[in-house]
């Protein structure tokens, strides 16, 4: 009796063990500030074997991957990606907008100070998302034994991704040299971060995020924090998000393409193929799953495109909406009627309005009118009636998801196909990004690692796929705001 009694409680045992669910150590999140998803072929044959190449060769990419909502820029993206949601939601519409009337960056906090420096930098956190994120929901399911960390150059990189309930987001501070952090997260850095920063530091107020050294500095940071922070050294999985900034710094300075591009591309996929050798022998070969994937796309130069027979210019938003104000005002009698153009959103002058007795519906109409005499402007959309507009439907399902009332413009701007609101010159050798074309929101996600089979798919995903795909593998809720859907059968 007493061994039949046994067995069977160690059979109870047993069968528990066998229940245990499954999932990685640790997380890596890794997202590329202007990668089209053209680079990951555009520069294979130049990639060593163990980084960029590792991820195509080894791991499963979805092929067409695109971003479903406008603008396509850089905090959007970010906080996309990670909450699996779109600006309508997130609330994070953009870089800068208005809350409660007042123009704010999208991770502006005055009730936080810096840590690590005295300056304005650091006075940022996730507050002004209205979403949670990968980082949050693995804090839930885990009774918060997950550790959350963000790493950037940018502080909009670093904060978003790792959203509310992160550990620490550690960005670069420019004025100090090194990497910060703000009283969101802790009151002092932790002594490893102090050990890297004294490790990597450069002169107060250089510039490294239009260098190579950006890339390198950033998996440097990223490296000390795995070790730091013990990060998948344990069941609990952990998530450290990274980003890289300064592809977008030196796509924004010099185009798509030359040296500099070249160069930046190249040293990602090194750093990258040190940092997953150094996740196989830290954390273990098979004990951790990476995602690659991108913020936003880019355009290439229009003067590269026009020297090849192609359609394109330079919108230069800033000059040709000072004619356009100025008729409009003579027109409905008030000043200024456009306060503010940010990133296709024009933001009408509401008080200015009615004080002058006009209905913001004819204002809008106004000013959609005058701005479509501008030959670059394909469409000028009045955002509340944007569903009834002819705007083509996958366009206008995008401007939907962009526009959440109180913080987006009341208009948005589609330009014509190759045209980008920069510098209309013939000497200009930069790039820019915001549309809905491919260029922009066509975008790289590539898994590997920890239970990811070899393969590709052409099937169609958006960047809001990305937060329920991980959610699903670690069988956890996804993010509260999510409405992307899990891409896990194509991992089978």
């Amino acid at each position: 009796m007493k061994k039949t009694l046994s067995t069977l409680v160690l059979s109870i045992i047993a069968l528990g063990a066998m229940a245990q669910i499954q999932r990685p150590k640790l997380v890596v999140g890794l997202m590329v500030d202007q990668m089209r998803w053209d680079y990951l072929y555009y520069y294979y044959n130049q990639y060593g074997t163990d980084g960029l190449r590792r991820l195509v060769d080894k791991g499963y990419s979805f092929e067409n991957t695109l971003i479903n909502y406008v603008p396509a820029v850089t905090a959007v993206g970010h906080s996309s990606v990670y909450t699996g949601s779109v600006p309508a939601l997130t609330g994070i519409v953009s870089n800068n907008f208005y809350i409660h009337d007042k123009w704010m960056y999208a991770c502006d906090d005055a009730t936080v100070k810096a840590v690590g420096s005295n300056s304005d930098e650091g006075k940022m956190s996730p507050r002004n998302l209205l979403a949670s994120g990968l980082g949050d929901v693995m804090k839930m399911a885990s009774d918060c034994k997950s550790k959350v960390i963000g790493i950037a150059l940018k502080d909009r990189a670093a904060i978003l991704p790792a959203g509310h309930g992160a550990d620490a987001a550690y960005w670069w501070d420019t004025s100090a040299g090194h990497f910060i952090t703000s009283t969101y997260y802790m009151n002092q850095l932790p002594d490893w971060v102090k050990a890297i920063n004294k490790k990597i530091a450069v002169k107060p107020g250089t510039d490294v995020k239009t260098s190579v050294a950006g890339v390198t500095k950033t998996f440097q940071m990223a490296e000390a924090a795995l070790d730091g922070e013990q990060l998948g050294q344990d069941s609990i999985t952990d998530l450290l998000a990274i980003s890289v900034s300064s592809t977008d710094a030196i796509g924004h300075t010099y185009g798509t393409r030359g040296q500099q591009n070249h160069d930046v591309y190249i040293e990602l996929d090194r750093q990258l193929a040190q940092f997953m050798n150094m996740l196989d022998q830290k954390v273990g070969k098979g004990q951790w799953l990476l995602f690659l994937t991108a913020d936003h796309g880019a355009s290439h130069n229009h003067n590269l495109l026009k020297q090849r027979h192609m359609m394109a210019g330079g919108l230069e938003l800033w000059n040709t909406l000072k004619p356009t104000e100025a008729a409009l005002e003579q027109e409905l009698g008030f000043a200024p009627v456009i306060k503010k153009e940010s990133n296709g959103w024009v933001f009408i002058n509401e008080i200015g309005a009615a004080k002058a007795g006009k209905s913001m519906e004819k204002v809008k109409a106004a000013v959609c009118e005058k701005l479509l005499t501008n030959d670059s402007i394909l469409y000028a959309v009045d955002c509340e009636k944007v569903l009834t507009t002819t705007v083509p439907q996958p366009v206008r399902e995008m401007i939907v998801n962009g526009y959440r009332k109180g913080r987006s413009g009341d208009i948005f701007i589609v330009p014509k196909a190759g045209w980008e609101d920069v510098d209309g010159s013939e000497k200009y050798i930069g790039t820019t990004h915001a549309e809905w074309n491919p260029y922009d929101t066509h975008i790289p996600f590539v898994m590997y690692g920890w239970h990811v089979p070899h393969g590709e798919t052409s099937a169609p995903a958006h960047i809001t796929d990305i937060a329920p795909t991980i959610c699903a593998m670690l069988h956890i809720q996804m993010p509260n705001s999510c409405v992307g859907k899990a891409m896990n059968d194509y991992l089978k």
